[in-house]
């Protein structure tokens, strides 16, 4: 296959700077690092980038370029105001590398343009101008090492710049999903916690630390069977405590062009026999909304006009960038609309329920529903809605609504008529024993559709370099079978083996999510530092033949990967902790008894040692008891314990968060790769 070569693409040929100047870095650990800043693009073309050189000692030849998820028109200006461990631009610049990004060709939010082949022959482009700026800036004749890395939605566009492009010499891709994860593993997640909202709480105590292990007990068959569905699909069991909020992540945004791709499913839906909605009994007819109203009374917040200060957004992580396309309301209190008749029912499902004026000034304009209380129906921002205060200001009483959740309800089940080839193992539940699928099939399989209209193109594991891939064992968006699906990708175009071309790694306890600072510290931790070793080791093995460690050690059975208990059989390199309380993963204590936590950790053999070790005891996220690690093997292994009393009855939950790093150096601020384990105390009067 000839690869894509930027250097002769005339699209491409006028880059321009337009901003040059010395700006400084500020580190977490209070040093300044001064850096060369370009900002720039091509004429003719919508593509801008930034380009962020370290000075000439700290240079090592090479560049990081990382690619978001949703890249919006400003994307290129996204990671320069973060600061902290998260700062992309200060782990480049102290790591011998330059710093580049760009909004991919991307003159609206969502899709880049017509051409879907814009991501990645635009962030090669990208990277070509950047190796005539960085000769320029360094002084001398060379070609930098290139490594592009991102996650997601970014994961498909890394992907596709290493397989169909001659510009990068190494790619990271993180979180990723298969030709096949959009939509479906958001229709599977949204499915069961519609069926699941009302047992979530039993179902996470159930799978946490030492609970009865039945996520199934006291679930009546339907909810057992959609718990069933999402687990065989692939959904990890400790994850259910994420989905507490039923926050369905992106599905929302996709929905819109699922419904343009597929409009007949959303129809078939409530009439033909196979579907969900066309058996009377479902709970998707039961929790159906679809009824015309009308306006009683109207509430629109005063605000004062000011002039707003245009600010960067800086959402442009796996969890965060799709959000960039919702709506804002921009109101500081919540809008909302009395209308003359409501739902009736005790426990309304209103995930993407809608509402739509049928007539008056604003016909045609629909906004999002949050919440209803009494007549009051709560608008919030959504994708696709019209701006919630212009819409608002329309709005006269008596004019005609219309409320609706029916395509919300009827695509969580759409993975159902989207079975794919028999080597897509999670949909085998959806198959006969001769391989047949139980339900109606649509007619066209979105899924590499979605990945299409990305990156542009299709995974197919002709990669041009090295691959290092990051994945989640937690992942609640992309699910974890998918990483492995996409390294048998890579051995099968390589003679059946991916030693000399791949390497995956699963990290134990961390989510989908790419931002250090976690939603919840104490029920999950994070993978950037992890991420940030892939990238170093990367380099490492393009530039000097060094080989990382070999990939994790792990089976996959149908939806989910398993891994060994113990560092030594896991491999990767994540930290293991074993946490006990009193011996057990569960202890009973009387008030203010003292009672006695114990944690063993262990390195993986060449991943480094470990270094710290911090404890929460009563909730605190900030683990605020240090302690320190009794080391043996060199610091490999470790030991650490801590007396607490608990003064007040309760259960509670201690949390150890143990972190290693490659060289032992606990100064290091970007690469302490973290683990956690947790523990149950119940504590009696």
């Amino acid at each position: 296959m000839e690869l894509y070569d930027a250097k002769k693409d005339e699209q491409f040929s006028r880059g321009y700077i337009d901003i040059d100047e010395m700006r400084v870095r500020k580190l977490e650990n209070g040093c300044s690092i001064p850096f060369r800043y370009m900002h720039g693009g091509f004429e003719g073309t919508p593509v801008k980038f930034s380009f962020c050189f370290p000075e000439k000692d700290r240079y090592e030849g090479r560049f990081y370029q990382y690619l978001s998820p949703f890249p919006g028109p400003e994307e290129e200006l996204a990671s320069i105001p973060v600061t902290g461990i998260d700062d992309k631009i200060a782990f480049c610049l102290t790591h011998g590398a330059y710093y580049v990004e760009s909004n991919m060709g991307s003159g609206a939010i969502f899709t880049n343009s017509d051409d879907h082949t814009m991501t990645h022959r635009s962030s090669a482009a990208s990277a070509e101008f950047s190796r005539i700026k960085a000769q320029e800036v360094y002084g001398y004749e060379h070609r930098p090492y290139g490594y592009v890395y991102g996650g997601s939605g970014g994961g498909y566009r890394t992907i596709a710049c290493i397989e169909n492009t001659n510009a990068f010499d190494g790619a990271a891709p993180y979180v990723i999903g298969s030709p096949y994860a959009i939509p479906n593993c958001q229709t599977t997640r949204a499915h069961a916690e519609r069926l699941l909202r009302n047992k979530l709480p039993q179902i996470i105590d159930a799978v946490d630390a030492g609970g009865s292990g039945d996520p199934y007990a006291g679930l009546n068959e339907e909810e057992a069977d959609a718990l069933r569905e999402a687990t065989f699909f692939g959904y990890p069991s400790k994850s259910w405590f994420a989905s507490a909020d039923l926050d369905d992540g992106s599905l929302s945004v996709l929905l819109p062009g699922i419904k343009a791709m597929d409009p007949d499913y959303f129809e078939d839906f409530w009439k033909k026999p196979g579907y969900l909605g066309a058996d009377k009994n479902s709970s998707a007819v039961r929790e159906r909304i679809c009824m015309d109203t009308r306006v009683k009374l109207v509430y629109e917040p005063n605000r004062k006009e000011k002039a707003l200060q245009k600010t960067v957004d800086t959402r442009n992580g796996v969890n965060d960038a799709w959000k960039k396309m919702i709506s804002s309301a921009s109101e500081k209190s919540e809008p909302w609309i009395e209308l003359a008749e409501i739902p009736v029912g005790e426990n309304l499902y209103l995930k993407g329920a809608q509402m739509e004026f049928l007539g008056g000034e604003a016909k045609g304009k629909k906004l999002q529903i949050g919440r209803i209380e009494d007549n009051r129906v709560y608008i919030i921002e959504g994708f696709g809605m019209d701006t919630i205060a212009e819409t608002i200001s329309l709005v006269n009483v008596g004019d005609e609504v219309h409320l609706d959740n029916s395509d919300y309800i009827a695509v969580q089940t759409y993975h159902r008529h989207q079975v794919p080839t028999p080597d897509y193992r999670a949909w085998d539940q959806f198959r006969d024993e001769e391989g047949t699928p139980l339900y109606p099939q649509q007619k066209n399989l979105v899924g590499p559709i979605f990945c299409g209209m990305g990156p542009g193109c299709e995974q197919n594991g002709r990669i041009n370099g090295k691959i290092i891939i990051v994945a989640a064992l937690m992942d609640e968006q992309a699910y974890p079978w998918q990483a492995d699906w996409y390294r048998r990708k890579v051995a099968s175009v390589h003679g059946g083996k991916d030693e000399d071309y791949c390497r995956l790694w699963y990290f134990d306890n961390v989510l989908h999510g790419d931002i250090t600072g976690t939603e919840d510290e104490l029920h999950v931790t994070s993978y950037v530092a992890g991420l940030k070793q892939a990238l170093i080791d990367l380099a490492a093995w393009v530039e000097k033949g060094i080989e990382p460690l070999p990939s994790s050690n792990y089976t996959v059975d149908i939806g989910h990967v398993c891994v060994p208990e113990t560092a030594a059989e896991r491999g990767g390199i994540q930290p293991v902790a074993n946490l006990r309380v009193n011996g057990e993963k569960c202890a009973h204590a009387k008030v203010g008894e003292t009672i006695s936590f114990e944690v063993e950790a262990e390195v993986p053999e060449g991943a480094g040692t470990l270094t710290f070790v911090e404890w929460s005891f009563e909730g605190e996220e900030d683990f605020p008891v240090k302690g320190e690690f009794t080391l043996c093997d060199g610091g490999v292994r470790g030991s650490a314990r801590q007396e607490h009393t608990y003064l007040k009855p309760g259960i509670y939950f201690g949390v150890v968060r143990v972190k290693s790093e490659r060289h032992g150096d606990k100064s290091e601020l970007f690469t302490q790769v973290r683990n956690i384990d947790r523990v149950r105390v119940i504590v009696e009067a």
